[in-house]
């Protein structure tokens, strides 16, 4: 079981930046970022496998751009020109034993972190 732990989220004005990270226990092949906005269900937003090849959801291409440290067991998701619809509480999720079909489905994961809000506002 890995451990994680999220901090960044905020409230911006559209068209502005946050830096989300995700600080884990340990090491492992998947890490993702999911989002939840209220009355909606979670869906996956970025994710980065072990070799570092990174997958995006169609709504954040060209806007958001995920990292990791590995040396530091880091996680991060850059939001750019963030928009109201981007206003959500994010996860950070972990996991292995999948391929990249299921890099951005919720129920694939087993590890998650406790959420980080984010609020922008028009």
């Amino acid at each position: 079981q890995v451990r994680l732990a999220e901090s960044g989220g905020g409230a911006v004005q559209a068209g502005g930046s946050l830096r989300l990270s995700c600080v884990a226990s340990g090491a492992t092949y998947w890490m993702s970022w999911f989002r939840q906005a209220p009355a909606k269900e979670r869906e996956g937003v970025a994710a980065i496998d072990g070799g570092g090849k990174t997958y995006y959801a169609d709504s954040v291409k060209g806007r958001f751009t995920i990292s990791k440290d590995n040396a530091k067991n880091t996680l991060y998701l850059q939001m750019n020109s963030l928009k109201p619809e981007d206003t959500a509480t994010y996860y950070c999720a972990a996991d292995y034993g999948f391929g990249s079909a299921g890099a951005l489905r919720a129920h694939v994961y087993h590890n998650w972190g406790q959420g980080t809000l984010v609020t922008v506002s028009s």
